[in-house]
């Protein structure tokens, strides 16, 4: 056991040698230290949002959990938020909004932070509307780089303009900032609408059916995931994948030349690296948060 002191938070930390990334070794330490040093940044994204736990005990290649209530044993200084998910179901969300509270979930091995697209003072009105762009093989992240660019045109005739995101894993997301009074019925109808004129459009790269037998080679566009009751994968989080990649900003430039280029390891971004590019770029994801646009009607 290792205790450590964080902005006057005292945390004890345990099997910091532990390889939770078998394939490259690191260890849950290595895991810590990530999260402690992005936390700054990362807070702005996650404070005041129900987060949803994705906990690896054992490592990326042993069995995981999901965890949606918050652990009972949880500090008293980590703050909770309560949400209706159903007619009969109450979840008490951990609410993570300073560097302590990442080193504390890092330490329970919660490699994967999901938070919900609303904040705590207006859970029924989300912020952003989110397109999770989905490959099938063969299909890469290198195919939705192109639905991304078809989105964003899309989005331009509207006067919306989106950020994009890796996934972490093999995917990319690209998310519209709202901060304005809407609706999760706004964006999910909004987000299907748009992705369902790709699909007419481009019928061979592009699904909005969630069956997974059809998505071989095409790129599924989950407009599902505009809902209350669900979270989805933070920025700058870490995945649960081969080596310890991340949720990382790109910008348009990026994913051009990614695409250009036709390697999917150009989406792909490791801890340090991310750190690197928030030393060089700042934070990339900043206008999510500030940025006021107002959906159309869908006609």
């Amino acid at each position: 056991m290792t205790t450590v002191e964080i902005d006057g938070r005292t945390l004890n930390l345990s099997n910091l040698d532990k390889v939770l990334y078998p394939q490259t070794g690191t260890t849950k330490a290595e895991i810590i230290d990530y999260y402690a040093r992005i936390a700054p940044v990362m807070a702005r994204h996650m404070e005041a949002r129900p987060i949803t736990l994705v906990r690896y005990p054992n490592g990326v290649d042993d069995k995981h959990f999901f965890e949606k209530n918050c652990p009972k044993h949880k500090p008293e200084w980590l703050p909770t938020i309560a949400m209706d998910v159903s007619a009969k179901t109450k979840v008490e969300f951990c609410e993570l909004d300073e560097p302590a509270a990442f080193v504390w979930t890092a330490n329970l091995a919660a490699l994967e932070l999901h938070p919900g697209l609303a904040r705590k003072e207006d859970l029924d009105s989300p912020t952003v509307m989110v397109f999770d762009l989905d490959p099938g093989p063969p299909a890469t992240a290198v195919e939705c780089a192109q639905v991304a660019l078809w989105l964003r045109e899309a989005l331009e005739r509207l006067s919306l303009e989106g950020f994009v995101k890796t996934s972490g894993k093999k995917g990319l997301q690209l998310y519209v900032p709202l901060n304005t009074p809407t609706s999760f019925e706004k964006t999910r109808e909004m987000s299907l609408a748009l992705a369902q004129v790709l699909e007419r459009v481009h019928p061979d790269h592009v699904l909005t059916e969630m069956t997974k037998a059809l998505r071989a080679g095409k790129v599924f566009i989950d407009w599902s995931q505009n809902a209350r009751h669900k979270t989805t994968i933070g920025v700058y989080s870490l995945r649960a994948f081969e080596r310890p990649t991340c949720s990382t900003p790109i910008t348009w430039d990026e994913l051009e030349d990614g695409h250009a280029g036709g390697d999917p390891e150009a989406f792909r971004f490791e801890m340090s690296a991310v750190l690197d590019r928030v030393d060089r770029h700042g934070d990339l994801f900043a206008p999510v948060l500030e940025m006021q646009q107002e959906l159309p009607a869908v006609s």
